[in-house]
């Protein structure tokens, strides 16, 4: 579904990102791992339009979408999700998702004129829609709740929610665990689970907890200096030396430790 062929971002001389190839094939979950720094970040960003890289070529099921602005890449199916949830703090759980769909009648000012049954039947389709997604995700009980006041789980679940209000094909997840308790990361875990199972999406995450990444997720690719290392089973990705330096620097003996 993804093919990144040899992409390099700089920033003055640094190079975060240096050479990275890669391939996600359609309905798998792939992790991407790697220390701090290892340049994850900076590569998502790239392959969902945020940065445009230096050098290199991203496609997507074949077509060239390499530097192409997240806007053109959400018509496309390619979402993304933040570290730190991007909510609309003012507004309801079922508005923020409600929001998502583009192109909505009550957009053009001509519409709220003359075309106000369109726009009445639009918001009943997508209040229905947005409440079977917070269903789905076991939070219809918050849509109501101003977005500001749910907790960070909640939130990292929300914005998962709006992936489903849309066509997404390929959804990547950018630390989906950060500040979230084990009980509401099981509860991700569970939903991203159902969606490559039910509904066919792909998922790339990355993440530090490794309990997770074995749980979710295979194949799974190491990053390390803005490089790929290694791509295979978690327990193959434990095993390669090179991974190991890259995380510890100390050898085979301490391979265990890996993503600790």
């Amino acid at each position: 579904m993804i093919k990144v062929d040899n992409v390099v971002k700089t920033f003055g001389g640094f190079r975060a990102v240096d050479g990275a190839s890669l391939d996600i094939k359609k309905g798998t979950i792939t992790g991407l791992i790697g220390p701090n720094g290892a340049g994850k970040t900076t590569l998502f960003n790239v392959i969902a339009g945020v940065l445009s890289p230096t050098s290199g070529t991203v496609t997507m099921l074949g077509d060239d979408i390499t530097g192409l602005p997240p806007h053109a890449l959400f018509h496309k199916g390619l979402l993304r999700t933040f570290q730190i949830a991007h909510e609309f703090g003012s507004m309801t759980c079922r508005e923020n998702l409600m929001m998502v769909p583009g192109n909505q009648s009550g957009e053009n000012l001509w519409n709220t004129w003359f075309g106000r049954k369109r726009i009445a039947d639009e918001e009943r389709a997508l209040r229905a829609k947005a409440d079977e997604v917070l269903e789905f995700l076991t939070i219809d009980h918050l849509a109501e709740q101003k977005a500001s006041q749910i907790s960070g789980g909640q939130k990292k679940l929300l914005e998962l929610g709006r992936t489903m209000m849309v066509d997404a094909k390929i959804v990547f997840l950018d630390e989906v665990g950060a500040g979230v308790n084990r009980t509401l990361l099981n509860t991700i875990g569970d939903a991203i689970i159902k969606l490559n199972k039910e509904r066919g999406y792909t998922f790339v995450v990355i993440e530090h907890d490794m309990d997770f990444i074995g749980r979710l997720c295979d194949p799974v690719i190491c990053m390390a200096e803005g490089k790929v290392l290694a791509k295979g089973t978690l327990a193959e990705i434990k095993a390669n030396e090179q991974v190991i330096e890259a995380y510890l620097g100390t050898g085979l003996k301490n391979k265990d430790k890996v993503g600790a």
